[in-house]
This record gives C-alpha cells, sequence and structure tokens, in this order.
C-alpha cells in the first residue's frame, strides 16, 4: 500500500470515480479510453491519481488487461453509487426524466423496440440502455432501475421479477470442429459430430459452454444434476460466443440468437425436448412499483410481451 498523494482525497474528482468504474467495467484501458474519448495515457494517469490520492491499489494491470483488486471490488460499488446519484441530480436539475435499462446481450425482438417506443410517446420520459456483464449486478449497485434477465437461474431475494414471455432454445456449435469435446482427444479419438436434432436429454454427453453472468442455459437448469458432464465456463456473452466458436462445447441459447447473431464459425440446430427461457423484468425491492416511471415501463412491457406471445403462436 502507497502512502497518500500530498492532497489526500481532496483531490479526487468524478472524472478518477469515470475513469475507474470505465477500466473496470471494460477490464481493459484501451476499451475505457475508448468509451471515455480520451487517450490511453491519459486515462491511465488519471487512474494513477485515484490510487494514489486513496494510498491503495485498486487493479492490477498485466498484459491481458486490467482486474479489481478486493479493494477495488469493494471500492467501484461505492463509486458507482456515488455517480449514479450525480447523474440523477443532473437531470432533476435539468428537468430531465429518464429510466435505466440494463441488459447483458441482444434485446429481444420485436419487444424491446415496441415499450421503448409506448412508455417514450406515453411519458415523455428517455429510457437509457445499458450494456453491462451482469444485468443483476448493475441492479444491485443502482447503475440501473430495472434489469432485464433471461433463462430460469435464481435472482435472489432483494428484488421483485415481473415474467414477459418464454422463448425457444436454439442450439449452437462450431462449424468447422464438432461440439462435444473440442479437438482430438489424447488418444486420437475424434469427438462425435453434432446431429441435425439435438436433443436435450441427450444433455449428459454434452460440453456445454456457459454463461456464469447472464447465460440462459448452465447447471441451475437441472437441479437434480442430470445435466452436461461437462462444462466450459465463461465470464460474459462476448467470451461465450467466442468459445462456443473455436469448438470448445456446445451452446444452448434463445432463438433471437439464431436471427441476429450472423458469425461465419457458428452453425445453429434445432434443440427439442427444452424447456423454454423465460423473459424477465428485475427491479430492487425498494423501489416497487411507487416510481412513476418505472410503473410505466413495466405497463408498456407487458402489453408489448403479449404482442410478442401472440406472434410466437401464430
Amino acid at each position: 500500500m502507497t502512502a497518500p498523494g500530498p492532497a489526500g482525497t481532496s483531490g479526487i474528482e468524478l472524472r478518477h470515480l469515470r475513469a475507474f468504474a470505465a477500466v473496470a467495467r471494460r477490464r481493459s484501458f484501451t476499451q475505457a479510453a475508448q468509451e471515455l474519448l480520451i487517450t490511453q495515457p491519459a486515462l491511465s494517469r488519471t487512474v494513477g491519481q485515484l490510487e494514489a490520492a486513496l494510498g491503495v491499489r485498486l487493479l492490477d494491470r498485466s498484459s491481458r488487461g486490467a482486474a479489481l483488486t478486493d479493494t477495488g471490488a469493494e471500492f467501484l460499488v461505492h463509486a458507482e453509487r456515488t455517480l449514479a446519484a450525480f447523474d440523477a441530480a443532473l437531470a432533476a436539475a435539468r428537468h430531465e426524466s429518464a429510466l435505466r435499462l440494463g441488459f447483458s446481450w441482444l434485446l429481444p425482438d420485436p419487444w424491446a423496440q415496441q415499450s421503448i417506443a409506448r412508455f417514450e410517446r406515453d411519458t415523455g420520459a428517455r429510457l437509457e440502455l445499458v450494456r453491462c456483464d451482469d444485468p443483476l449486478v448493475a441492479l444491485d449497485r443502482q447503475g440501473v432501475d430495472v434489469a432485464l434477465v433471461r433463462g430460469g437461474k435464481p435472482v435472489g431475494g432483494a428484488v421483485r421479477t415481473v415474467h414477459l414471455y418464454d422463448e425457444r432454445r436454439v442450439a449452437v456449435h462450431a462449424r468447422e470442429e464438432p461440439a462435444g469435446g473440442g479437438r482430438e482427444g489424447s488418444r486420437g479419438t475424434p469427438p462425435q459430430a453434432v446431429p441435425d436434432v439435438v436433443r436435450w436429454q441427450d444433455a449428459p454427453e454434452w460440453t456445454l459452454v456457459v454463461n456464469t453472468a447472464s447465460g440462459t442455459t448452465g447447471p441451475w437448469c437441472w437441479p437434480d444434476g442430470d445435466g452436461p458432464h461437462r462444462y466450459v465456463e465463461t465470464a460474459n456473452f462476448d467470451e461465450w460466443l467466442e468459445s462456443v466458436a473455436a469448438g470448445r462445447g456446445l451452446g444452448v441459447v434463445p432463438d433471437v440468437a439464431e436471427r441476429r447473431i450472423h458469425h461465419p464459425a457458428l452453425r445453429f440446430r434445432p434443440l427439442t425436448g427444452a424447456p423454454p427461457s423465460p423473459v424477465r423484468l428485475v427491479y430492487r425491492t425498494e423501489t416497487g412499483t411507487g416510481s412513476p416511471l418505472l410503473r410505466r415501463f413495466l405497463d408498456a412491457a407487458l402489453e408489448a410481451a403479449v404482442t410478442c406471445t401472440h406472434a410466437g403462436e401464430a
């Protein structure tokens, strides 16, 4: 631990918090600098000034990127809340109103377009879309007001959920290399090819690639242990996508991915016998539906969900 800088914590400004939060969120100084529209050296200096003022190390830097220290992870929670409160104060002073919707990947269509259009038309407010690796974490840290989550993974007891509708699941695997075992094993036996139609009941034979932060299909889908015997864990949607494309295993996703992901290394297959994947909105218990904007958004979301459900049955 280094000693605090000459100015102590009095020298910390909002720009320091924004710089640190961007790097923590992206896990990359390069990507954070692009997001903030500043140079990477300037960003590094800003984060370094924050660490010097606090007298602690917030980030571990390496050639692979940046990772939060334990102290950094704790500080990030408070930094994001401070930034959220400041941004809310600015909006109030400017007589602006907005609701922040957190999501991890591919907002459902046409639900998202219909919900946003009705909400903004009826309220005159703005729906801000906030892409995050784990919307539930962003919700807990008050970085978003409501989170869209997919799949049946438990969301905890301090939140409320609204079920919108269900999505059909499909299987996806590497186009060039069959999923199920990756490349040739140590004995030189090639993995079995993925069939034209994948069956849910064959899950124990799969090597399943799982997005542990916001994926729809993982060990929680087989509470009795009847699921795949082998898993490849990833931390976000992009890592999941490229791991499947690299032939490390089979992926299972809602069918929206088949319509909207155009990856040359992927092939989608029908999946039979799979339970549907629920789409839900989650918001903090203490917020409740006392927020007029949240209440209006839930109304718009549920109306759009009815349209999507009828379209899926047609």
